[in-house]
């Protein structure tokens, strides 16, 4: 097991719980620390396209949750007119009996790898997050919130965009910034024969989609040109949603109508970072949202994390220093990670733009063909 026995994940999201897993599963002793008490995810769906597809199973733990998702093979595209225009078949990359890609909701998804954590054996503490690092003697000496302390071989710091750990490591360097959109999102009755990933624009360049997430569920995404960042009340959402959605045809309007509910509207601004220089320093390391927050036009940004932790688990499984795996770690994550981040962002600036030379079914059709790679 090299020279790491004792681990702290900070952050109890999608890449904390997937790397408390696979570590605890090569008999690691990992502690896992998440700032918020309630320790839940918001309600709106997630595309595990065929790549995460891979990993989820890498990490063993596709099965757990595949009954409460919805397995689907295909992207559809659609012209303003709500016309589809092309599709592209999905790639089965966890092997025949695996669907290509899955829609699951966040919250089945979250309450299914929390499951797992605890089963597991992983030390969990909510409500707290880090204080400060320091590192001598080959250990991190790390304090919490709550005021309480702890060494260990490795920190792992996988607690987000905001990520603490990576203001630890870098200081004010590296901030989320606004991309100019923001991201809508909303659930539906999933309709018979609604069984694959269908996109749609309008005449003003703004993107939708709808995705399936279960045999009676699926949800709507919606992205928006939004100067200033602007925040709103949540009673406003439904209203402001249906007036974006207006110039939409086919599926999505007929939809349009039915967006009522404040509780059921999820509104983001679609930030972005990216950490362009090692992700690490001595024996703490940033993984998923903490190194690359990107933005969600390729469905690619749990995937990265996700694949992240696997490599990262793998690498510690294989019994090397820490001195030798976060490079090797590094080196194997940055550039498909960039490459997902400088795509998802030419194709956000195509749509502020409203440029219609993008040829959205070619970029996902190269993406999909670039992520099938091994990681």
């Amino acid at each position: 097991m090299g020279d790491v026995q004792d681990i702290l994940i900070v952050g109890g999201g999608i890449a904390g719980l997937v790397a408390a897993c696979m570590l605890r599963d090569r008999g690691f002793t990992v502690d896992l620390v998440e700032k918020n008490p309630a320790w839940n995810a918001y309600g709106v769906g997630i595309i595990q396209q065929s790549n995460v597809v891979r990993a989820m199973h890498q990490a063993g733990l596709l099965e757990r949750y595949l009954a409460s998702g919805f397995p689907f093979e295909d992207v559809e595209f659609h012209s303003p007119d709500g016309v589809r225009r092309a599709r592209i078949p999905g790639e089965r990359l966890a092997g025949p009996d695996y669907p290509a890609n899955v829609g699951v909701r966040r919250s089945a998804l979250h309450e299914t790898l929390k499951a797992a954590v605890l089963e597991k054996g992983t030390r969990v503490r909510l409500g707290l997050t880090v204080q400060g690092l320091v590192q001598a003697d080959g250990a991190v000496d790390v304090t919490f919130t709550d005021g309480s302390a702890g060494r260990y071989d490795l920190v792992i710091g996988a607690d987000g965009a905001h990520s603490r750990v990576r203001s630890l490591l870098f200081g004010e360097r590296y901030v989320p910034t606004f991309t100019g959109q923001s991201v809508w999102r909303t659930n539906f009755p999933r309709p018979q024969g609604m069984e694959a990933l269908q996109t749609f624009r309008d005449v003003s360049g703004n993107s939708a989609g709808l995705v399936p997430l279960s045999a009676d569920l699926m949800y709507l995404y919606l992205t928006t040109r939004e100067p200033g960042n602007p925040r709103f009340a949540p009673g406003q959402l439904p209203a402001l949603m249906r007036e974006r959605l207006k110039d939409f045809r086919g599926a999505v309007a007929e939809l349009r109508e039915q967006i009522t509910d404040a509780s059921e509207v999820v509104y983001r601004p679609i930030e972005v970072v990216f950490v362009d220089e090692p992700w690490y320093a001595g024996r703490v390391v940033l993984v998923g949202d903490a190194a690359h927050t990107t933005t969600p036009h390729l469905g690619q940004g749990a995937g990265m994390a996700i694949e992240d932790v696997v490599v990262l688990s793998e690498l510690l499984g294989g019994g090397q220093p820490v001195k030798d795996v976060l490079p090797a770690f590094f080196a194997r994550r940055y550039e498909r990670t960039k490459y997902i981040q400088d795509t998802s962002l030419m194709v956000c600036r195509a749509e502020m733009e409203n440029d219609h030379t993008l040829n959205h079914p070619q970029v996902i059709g190269e993406m999909l063909h670039y992520t099938a790679r091994p990681i």
